[in-house]
């Protein structure tokens, strides 16, 4: 950290140069540096200066990385030649908010991608409170993925002992926690992802009772089929296209769905449709779609929940760590064509 004679630090940042068309590119991006000085401005005096620990690569990022006319702050399109922002994990340099003090640990979101960040909404930001886990946890099983997964599950889905749930996209950060989460419930659990690698992960790691490579099959519905003779009580939704296609023609009468995310479609020019749409009223299935923000105000009873299990090694977490803010764009890049094992995180210093 070298500074100058104003008393400024230099700060790396990820700035978006080119708004992505298709599959974003690391050429999308720039790696630059600028200075900052390691205090809330006189303007903004409410705000919380953050050195980053830890970055969230998640797919919902991508919807940022396009012009769109969405206004809402989380999801709105990114500003070009500006780092781009989401969830993070940091400790505070400097407050001029009464809630956080210098040297508190947060997670939260709107957190730039660069070594300092200024958050001018606190509110977003979580103080951390347990610190006998690792800090990157609250990038996945202690933050977002990890409220999405069982607010998903619990909230949207309304599992009961012995129905058959099938997750797609499996391994990822939001899917393997669902899967462990519904074995706990004593619930008969498929995965699928997109490697021999994360096929074993979900049945060896994460007690999955199978799983399979949906790239190596040419007909999806004949594999849930293969799996669910039955029929699917519960799909946790993160893929979309082709294969919820075919989980509507295997959904059991009055079956959930919770709609998730659908990364096959983040990248398409044109998304691909849906032809099993009348499933939906003859087998009574209920789809809904959910944001994770929704369930933020009931935080201590997701960690009330959660924390145990990870104590007790009832739930793991895998995850890719990816060294350096310079790593970032290909990190988050990777998450697109399936490149992480587990939730991708970027280590931007040491704790």
């Amino acid at each position: 950290m070298a500074s100058d004679i104003r008393g400024e630090v230099s700060n790396k940042q990820v700035v978006l140069k080119n708004y992505a068309c298709g599959f974003p590119k690391e050429s999308d991006f720039e790696v630059t540096t600028t200075t900052i000085k390691l205090k809330v401005p006189e303007d903004s005096k409410n705000a919380v200066l953050l050195k980053t620990l830890y970055l969230s690569c998640d797919p919902y990022l991508r919807g940022r990385m396009r012009y769109t006319p969405v206004t809402d702050p989380d999801f709105c399109s990114y500003t070009l030649g500006s780092p781009i922002s989401g969830f993070a994990v940091a400790t505070v340099v400097d407050s001029g908010h009464p809630d956080f003090k210098k040297g508190d640990l947060v997670w939260g979101r709107r957190v730039g991608w660069e070594e300092y960040s200024l958050v001018t909404t606190p509110e977003c930001l979580t103080k951390i409170l347990h610190i006998d886990v690792p800090l990157s946890y609250y990038t996945g099983i202690l933050g977002m993925p990890g409220i999405t997964a069982y607010f998903g599950f619990f909230e949207i889905c309304s599992p009961k002992k012995g129905e058959s749930v099938y997750v797609s996209a499996a391994s990822g950060a939001v899917g393997q926690l669902v899967g462990q989460i519904a074995k706990l419930m004593g619930c008969y659990v498929v995965g699928s992802a997109g490697s021999k690698e994360k096929v074993e992960l979900l049945k060896s790691k994460f007690g999955f009772d199978g799983a399979f490579n949906y790239k190596e099959e040419h007909d999806l519905d004949a594999a849930l089929k293969r799996y669910f003779p039955e029929g699917i009580d519960i799909y946790f939704e993160n893929v979309g296209g082709k294969m919820l296609d075919a989980v509507l023609l295997n959904m059991r009468l009055r079956g959930r769905i919770a709609a998730c995310g659908m990364i096959s479609q983040y990248n398409l020019h044109q998304p691909e449709t849906i032809q099993n749409l009348t499933n939906i009223v003859y087998k009574r299935i209920r789809i809904q779609g959910f944001v994770v923000m929704d369930y933020f105000d009931q935080y201590s009873k997701f960690l009330d929940f959660i924390l145990p299990c990870i104590r007790e090694g009832k739930i793991v977490y895998v995850e890719d760590i990816a060294e350096g803010l310079e790593s970032g764009p290909a990190a988050l890049i990777g998450l697109f064509s399936g490149r992480n094992i587990g939730k991708q995180v970027v280590k931007v210093t040491d704790e």
